[in-house]
């Protein structure tokens, strides 16, 4: 059997890559012995449609099973039409998966557990902000404010690239921030919604 895992780098002591499509390695691996072959993502610095080839490659590798972090909807639905099982939300060394894999502490999952181009730039530093701004809010605090606070993924300073080393352009930088900005808007919104809701109950 063969077991892809999303890696930060080319051997099974490196960690987990929590994003799918734009993980710097897929290590495939045969749990029985732990003989591998690790394979650079060359869907990593794609514009779009990183997880539908991510996925795509691993089925021709004759992979059965990907562990992972995170998977965006379409890269499910791929792997799913490649009857290959998505193992999501997982974290530590590749070997530490891979054992926890091997001996059935791993549930398969259908759903996905982020929204399209998640992981879209990286940067060389970790930095990850989720600011929502001040918002004025339109009575009873239901305001849904609109800030700069950066997006997932995005460090706060110097020039972003995308993870194969390409220098993005700063209307790129833009587009995805406000792509990010509006998801973050529509999740608060609904919690205050549910907020609100369980309030007037």
């Amino acid at each position: 059997m063969k077991v892809a895992v999303s890696s930060n780098g080319n051997n099974l002591d490196a960690l987990l890559d929590p994003r799918f499509g734009r993980c710097a390695f897929f290590l495939v691996i045969n749990p029985e012995d732990m003989s591998f072959e690790a394979f650079n993502n060359e869907s990593a610095a794609q514009r779009g449609g990183a997880g539908i080839q991510a996925a795509q490659f691993l089925a021709s590798q004759g992979v059965e099973a990907v562990i992972t972090g995170n998977c965006g909807p379409n890269a499910v639905q791929t792997l799913s039409a490649a009857g290959i099982e998505l193992f999501g939300g997982q974290a530590g060394t590749i070997k530490e998966v891979v054992k926890r894999f091997k001996k059935g502490g791993l549930s398969p999952t259908s759903e996905a557990t982020v929204e399209s181009h998640f992981g879209m730039t990286t940067e060389t530093g970790s930095g990850r902000g989720g600011g929502m701004g001040s918002g004025r809010g339109m009575g009873r605090g239901m305001g849904g404010g609109r800030g700069t606070g950066r997006g997932m993924g995005m460090s706060s300073s110097g020039p972003s690239k995308r993870m194969g080393g390409v220098s993005q352009s700063r209307g790129q930088d833009l587009e995805d921030l406000k792509h990010q900005a509006d998801s973050l808007n529509k999740k608060m919104k609904e919690v205050i919604s549910r907020i609100h809701n369980f309030e007037t109950q």
